[in-house]
């Protein structure tokens, strides 16, 4: 096994605890992991099985990550492939200073941003991924969705090289099941058909994520909800934590919705519509608010969470 150090330097203010929780979202979460070190997790990157530690070494400030990648015999092209999908994954490359500007001139909303100060938008590894995590949690509670994924990954995931968890399943892993072979896993049998097909459609166009990049939102949206099991808030789910547009606000997402109206303190349970008018003043920062909420919503809801002393950098 080879063993490569990889560093890293995110555009400042940078926190690697805060991102990770934004993109796990639960410490149940067996794929994405934050242990004692830092990040953990086992990626397959061109078919290789890759095992990944990230920590960081620098303060908010002035950041940097040092990135401990093993496996197999790893060639120059791997580890760059490896090093681009952590940059992606944890927004390493992201400049949020027009959005630090802008919330100034809301009080309430400028302090939850200097909470959370250096928190990026992470992304999931692949589009298939992120796709797989929307079809789970539709109609679930967060955590019932994240006990779908683990139990996905368990089954069907690579295990990694040096520990005992699993890479999140590749398209190719999925592509040939009986779909019928997810339910014992607790899927219903409309999520069954749609993850395998899901999965086939990305094993015949690997390269779907490149030309969903290329689209405007409608058209990429338009695009996403001809897959089965997609409608509107799985498109707007994988625009944002699939394909980075932290323009969007998955208003679908009742939990998201839950989190906005807890923030502003309101009586009544908002609908789509209703979040869509409270956020058009931000509409260019939509999602880095909703991350910000999901934030706020983990430090309140577990005061032993490790985010839950945020605020000092």
């Amino acid at each position: 096994m080879s063993v490569h150090r990889l560093l890293l330097r995110p555009v400042a203010p940078y926190r690697l605890d805060l991102t990770v929780w934004a993109l796990r979202r639960r410490a149940t979460n067996q794929v994405d992991r934050w242990g004692d070190n830092g990040y953990e997790r086992t990626l397959v990157v061109n078919g290789k099985v890759i095992d990944v530690d990230v920590a960081q070494t620098g303060p908010c400030t002035a950041p940097e990550l040092v990135a401990r990648i093993s496996a197999q015999r790893l060639s120059a092209g791997e580890r760059e492939a490896t090093a681009a999908t952590l940059r992606r994954m944890l927004g390493i490359g992201v400049d949020l200073s027009a959005f630090y500007a802008a919330t100034q001139a809301d009080e309430r909303l400028h302090r939850l941003v200097k909470r959370f100060l250096g928190v990026k938008p992470p992304q999931f590894a692949t589009l298939f991924e992120a796709l797989c995590n929307g079809v789970a949690c539709q109609q679930l509670s967060l955590d019932v969705g994240i006990q779908l994924l683990n139990r996905l990954a368990q089954r069907f995931g690579t295990l990694g090289t040096g520990t005992p968890y699993r890479a999140f399943p590749t398209p190719e892993a999925l592509s040939n099941i009986d779909p019928q072979s997810l339910r014992e896993l607790g899927f219903n049998r409309r999520k069954c058909a749609a993850l395998v097909a899901i999965a086939r459609n990305a094993v015949a166009q690997p390269c779907m994520r490149e030309a969903l990049s290329r689209l405007d939102d409608i058209e990429a949206k338009e695009r996403l909800c001809l897959l089965p099991g997609v409608g509107n808030w799985t498109a707007d789910y994988v625009l944002l934590r699939g394909l980075g547009r932290t323009h969007i606000f998955p208003g679908g997402d009742v939990g998201a919705r839950n989190n906005l109206q807890r923030f502003l303190g309101l009586q009544e349970p908002l609908d789509d519509a209703q979040a869509r008018r409270i956020l058009a003043p931000w509409s260019a920062y939509a999602g880095l608010i909703y991350f910000h909420l999901l934030l706020e919503r983990l430090r309140t809801a577990s005061p032993s969470s490790p985010i839950a002393g945020s605020g000092h950098t």
